[in-house]
């Protein structure tokens, strides 16, 4: 059955993106990654810039600004393969293809807008959470305040990753002075703020958070300190984002698990060839059964994964209502990817668990994937409240 589903969501024209974007992960990313990951270095400029020339930031923007006009199929295939390398590479693609704040844009900004981030001269950080506020990301504090032609914004977000990086932020900051308890996601309001690449400008100060993986680029804390930005910096109308950036979030966990597939995905093929070289008891150690029956379970557990993302991908594609289905895919993906990429540290053994080896990598990043966009324990909530109806309260 999972392979009569494979062939029929697989066009010619997708099997053949699959297979760019596999070759130029494998000898353009992996490489790179095999070498700046363990020295805790940032993926240099030159591969986002031949990222852009493949087209991989505006795998979803319309033709009609300079993207590719594909789905969010497309696009899953593409972060796959490319986190298979590292996930950090699959995870930068983002940037373009899932512009957070573009549906707030009027007709003109857009046009403006989306072809440079199409060709990846327009590349964005987040600045959603902060330090005391994770998933209940209605609860942000951060406050801009309109002065004149100005907003004047105060206050400090956290996991800010590309934030030096980046052409612009995208700040999520409270710009009513008054907070409804049972309303609080109203207030809210999204700002995109311009700045240098490579540094930050006066008023908003950058730490780098001490993190434990997910290399290739830095993640930050900022403090913005009465940092002012034009009027026209808002984007959507004033108070209105929460809602805003909400919809969407199902291409968002689909990404999640795609990254979390090619993750898993490389720990398996490492583990495989592995297991077929090291030799143990005068024989390579893919000949016991206990490492045969670890792989044999590792690859099933990755194939029904992807067929379930598949699954979400065309529902999304074609419009359908699929938030249960995604939340079960991001929640499934990221689980399976860490359980497998833990047994092919154990397959690795010692060795595993070196730097000398990528499945020490897959292993540390695949734990971050059952955080990020929504904890596991958020998915569940979702899946739970649908299935039994929401908890008073």
């Amino acid at each position: 059955m999972a392979s009569e589903t494979y062939t029929s969501v697989m066009s010619e024209e997708r099997k053949m993106l699959q297979e760019a974007a596999r070759e130029f992960a494998m000898q353009e990313v992996l490489p790179l990654a095999n070498k700046l990951d363990p020295e805790r270095g940032d993926m240099p400029r030159s591969l986002i810039d031949k990222m852009a020339e493949l087209g991989y930031f505006g795998i979803t923007i319309p033709e009609q600004y300079g993207g590719l006009g594909l789905g969010c199929f497309e696009y899953c295939l593409i972060a796959e393969e490319l986190s298979r390398a590292w996930m950090s590479v699959g995870s930068i693609i983002a940037r373009g293809n899932t512009f957070m704040g573009s549906q707030l844009l009027s007709d003109e900004q857009r046009a403006a807008i989306m072809p440079r981030v199409a060709r990846g001269e327009y590349l964005g950080a987040l600045a959603l959470s902060e330090p005391g506020t994770g998933s209940d990301l209605a609860s942000v504090s951060c406050r801009a305040r309109r002065d004149g032609d100005e907003w004047v914004i105060t206050g400090s977000k956290y996991w800010c990753t590309f934030a030096d990086g980046a052409d612009f932020i995208y700040l999520l900051a409270r710009t009513s002075p008054e907070i409804d308890p049972a309303r609080k996601h109203e207030g809210i309001s999204a700002f995109i703020i311009d700045k240098p690449r490579g540094r930050f400008p006066a008023g908003i100060a950058g730490s780098p958070i001490p993190k434990i993986g997910y290399f290739g680029w830095k993640t930050w804390e900022l403090a913005f300190d009465g940092y002012r930005v034009p009027a026209s910096a808002l984007i959507g109308p004033e108070g209105r984002a929460f809602a805003a950036f909400s919809r969407g979030l199902e291409t968002y966990r689909a990404h999640t698990a795609a990254r979390s597939i090619g993750l898993a995905r490389g720990a398996l093929e490492d583990a495989i060839k592995y297991a077929q070289e090291r030799i143990q008891f005068a024989q390579p150690i893919a000949s016991f059964q206990a490492v045969r029956f670890k792989l044999a379970q590792m690859a099933t557990e990755i194939e029904a994964a992807r067929q379930l993302n598949y699954h979400v991908c065309t529902q999304i594609d074609l419009g359908l209502r699929c938030d249960t289905e995604a939340a079960m895919t991001k929640l499934f993906a990221s689980e399976m990817s860490e359980r497998v990429c833990s047994q092919a540290l154990q397959i690795l053994g010692g060795a595993g668990y070196t730097t000398h080896h990528a499945v020490e990598r897959y292993w540390r990043d695949a734990r971050l994937t059952k955080i990020f966009e929504g904890t596991s324990e958020i998915q569940l909530k979702i899946i739970s409240d649908r299935m039994l109806g929401k908890l008073p309260g």
